[in-house]
């Protein structure tokens, strides 16, 4: 049986589409595997240090998306109150705004980590858009605290092999949580802050909470703002 060029280069060109097509999936699936560490429970299991397991005799209280003008400093006051130290993981945009709260944070004993520039989820970006986000936030922390951060953690705790990539040039070390107060939506009380917590609050967790509502309901940080003084007698 002969075949024409017409039909020969048709048939080479759906192989090749097919071709691209497998390779492209298998490439963004590889890409995003890492995200896969979203699922709380999944992390705990398999990727403890990466859930922030630590010391058993110490939990480390963590905060997301500000720093904010209005919300932080009640969280400084309380804090300072309970004289615990917390990590907050800045938004490089919001830190360009406040720069004289950053510093006031770090003259507190609290230390700053990257969240991102911004908040949008970093899996949705390419790898270099992805440095290029917690590269511009490291250099801003460094430049205004005089502390170079340590630690990274995306937005909304999604990973990439772009971020992995990225976090290890910069010398950031990826952390999510074991812990959360679910703090970010318009139900969240400080009671509802501390059930949600309470299964997981034991020696050795993250714990996330936010103080700032940016990427949350209005005004919810109060919720969390209201559990502080329970979760550090806990």
């Amino acid at each position: 049986m002969t075949r024409s060029v017409t039909t020969r280069r048709s048939t080479v060109g759906r192989r090749a589409a097919r071709t691209a097509v497998v390779l492209g999936a298998t490439a963004g699936l590889t890409y995003s595997l890492p995200s896969l560490a979203t699922l709380r429970r999944l992390r705990l299991r398999v990727t403890p240090h990466l859930a922030g397991i630590g010391a058993a005799d110490h939990v480390a209280l963590t905060f997301d998306d500000g720093p904010d003008p209005v919300s932080t400093p009640q969280f400084l006051e309380v804090l300072a109150e309970l004289d615990v130290q917390a990590t907050f993981f800045v938004l490089g945009s919001l830190l360009a705004d406040s720069p004289a709260l950053a510093r006031e944070m770090v003259a507190a004993g609290h230390e700053l980590a990257v969240h991102g520039w911004d908040h949008r989820p970093m899996l949705l970006r390419g790898p270099r858009s992805t440095r290029y986000q917690l590269e511009r936030t490291r250099d801003l922390v460094a430049e205004v605290t005089g502390r170079a951060p340590r630690f990274v953690r995306p937005p909304h705790g999604i990973l990439s092999a772009g971020l992995l990539v990225a976090a290890r040039d910069l010398e950031l070390t990826p952390v999510l949580w074991s812990a959360w107060g679910r703090d970010w939506t318009a139900e969240a009380t400080p009671r509802s802050v501390l059930a949600t917590l309470a299964p997981d609050l034991h020696g050795g967790a993250t714990v996330l909470l936010h103080d700032c509502d940016c990427t949350s309901a209005p005004g919810a940080w109060r919720s969390a703002l209201g559990a502080l003084p329970e979760i550090a007698a806990r």
